[in-house]
């Protein structure tokens, strides 16, 4: 009998491939990097090929590992950095450029000049998003206005777009299946979230041909089957959901006011407002939190773009680690009475600021700040940003400060240091699962629950467990001096950025 799910989950550096059992437990996994291209300052790319290659790659050797036959796999969920943008060649399957990342900034122009055409407010109406450089459309254009041919091929029907889990699952199924899900769909500045469907206006406005655009389904589906001589059988591909969507999921915040805040490259939290869709007044982004049974369920949303990229700054950049699990111990014998602040706007900042042009930038160093004080203020930059992003959802959704738990994962939440400063920062209790890498759970979650391998919802919430709760321990007045240095360092950052072309 079939009784095994396969999750591939395809992030920003690297892909992996998961294994789960009946009972959801994890069996075997594989992982694997893939090269980032920068070809010019703010511009991020993916060679789409590399990141196939890391899929089917690692999806055979958690197989392996697992020593189990494929015909036994019930199904295969996915779950993706989001935004990303592919567009291929429908006949050769042939991308026609790299992937253009979320975090590129090459269209920022683009967007500026759209706001200043008085668009954003229709944009956010339709979409719940704002217009930045992070989503999708404009990076769509890009490509076709760049890439000689490109648009006319695309009128023609020979293009196809897709963000990578539409891309994937293109691949998987040897191009039978062009699909995505309501999550990645909704990321795009193309889909109406309140109508569940493309928005022709929206097309017009940012000239896209319509035959370019998947068709979007529930996040648990029968998406398609894959080709036999992937995997050594034809696997139903049952779930898909963008990474922070798949997290949301994953944590079991099913019922209205949960929150979940994922640390990975970035940092994105999410809060569910059930089937309501909370029109944001702070600058976040109202968005399609997960689609079962055709209904839908929206969250507010906050987008930090650096979070572990600024671990990964102090190990590539800067060369003061050597891995990750340093920092910690580190910032723990960082001079307390030094307040270092960094503000790593590397890729501008996100949510609530959304100011693309800003640069990353570091205030209060004296003659003895080192090593210590910069991981001290790196991963203390991660919990000024999350705290930024709590202020915001609390008055867009009306929680008082004693309502917030915040169910936490991703890498970065294995730094007890880091997830007890964030407890301080916040006064907020913090939730630290089992499992911490719930994406992939939420991935498999979708496709063992649709292949009837798992429970529904109720028994799945029933399940999750919790590893270790992190209660504030900081004086009051600590905390907000703390918070008020931060505040002024964004300003002062802000105040300093390069004017917009």
């Amino acid at each position: 009998m079939a009784s095994y799910i396969l999750a591939i989950d395809q992030g920003t550096t690297s892909s992996r491939s998961i294994i789960f059992d009946e009972t959801l437990g994890v069996t075997a996994s594989d992982q694997r990097e893939f090269t980032q291209h920068f070809p010019a300052s703010g511009m991020v790319e993916h060679d789409a090929e590399d990141i196939w290659d890391s899929v089917v790659a690692t999806a055979r050797n958690a197989i392996g590992k697992a020593q189990i036959e494929p015909a036994s796999i019930a199904g295969i969920g996915i779950t993706n950095q989001r935004e990303t943008t592919v567009v291929w060649d429908r006949k050769t399957g042939k991308p026609i450029h790299r992937a253009i990342v979320w975090q590129d900034r090459r269209t920022s122009g683009d967007c500026a000049r759209l706001q200043k055409e008085g668009h954003e407010a229709l944009v956010a109406a339709k979409t719940g998003l704002l217009l930045d450089p992070y989503f999708s459309a404009t990076k769509i254009r890009w490509l076709l206005d760049h890439v000689e041919g490109a648009r006319g091929k695309a009128e023609s029907g020979d293009l196809l777009f897709g963000t990578i889990d539409c891309y994937l699952l293109w691949r998987l199924t040897d191009g039978a299946c062009h699909r995505t899900d309501a999550t990645n769909a909704a990321r795009t500045l193309l889909y109406n979230i309140h109508d569940n469907c493309w928005d022709e206006e929206l097309l017009a406005l940012f000239d896209i041909p319509r035959a370019m655009l998947p068709t979007v389904e529930d996040c648990a589906f029968e998406f398609g089957f894959t080709a036999k001589e992937l995997f050594g059988a034809s696997i139903p591909v049952l779930g898909m959901a963008g990474d922070q969507h798949a997290a949301t999921i994953g944590q079991a915040c099913f019922a209205p006011g949960m929150v979940k805040s994922t640390y990975g490259t970035g940092c994105f939290m999410v809060l569910n407002t059930g089937t309501r869709a909370i029109r944001s007044e702070n600058r976040l982004l109202t968005t399609i939190a997960y689609r079962l049974d055709g209904e839908t369920t929206y969250a507010l949303e906050g987008a930090i773009f650096i979070a572990g990229a600024a671990v990964q700054w102090l190990r590539d950049g800067l060369g003061i680690i050597k891995n990750a699990g340093e920092t910690g111990p580190l910032a723990d014998a960082a001079d307390a009475s030094q307040e270092v602040v960094l503000v790593p706007a590397f890729a501008g900042l996100g949510a609530p600021y959304w100011e693309p042009e800003v640069r990353g930038a570091i205030f209060g160093l004296t003659r003895n700040s080192g090593p210590a004080e910069f991981a001290r203020a790196a991963l203390e930059a991660v919990c000024y940003q999350t705290r930024d992003l709590v202020e915001a959802m609390r008055a867009d959704w009306g929680r008082s400060d004693g309502d917030v738990t915040l169910r936490v994962d991703g890498g970065m939440v294995a730094s007890d240091w880091t997830m007890q400063f964030l407890a301080d920062i916040l006064d907020a209790p913090i939730d630290r699962p089992t499992i911490l890498e719930t994406t992939a759970v939420g991935a498999a979650w979708l496709a063992g629950m649709k292949a009837g391998l798992y429970p529904g919802k109720d028994g799945f919430a029933e399940i999750w467990q919790l590893q270790r709760r992190f209660e504030p321990a900081m004086q009051e007045a600590d905390r907000e001096r703390k918070y008020a240095n931060w505040q002024r360092a964004v300003q002062s950052a802000i105040a300093q950025q390069a004017p917009r072309a």
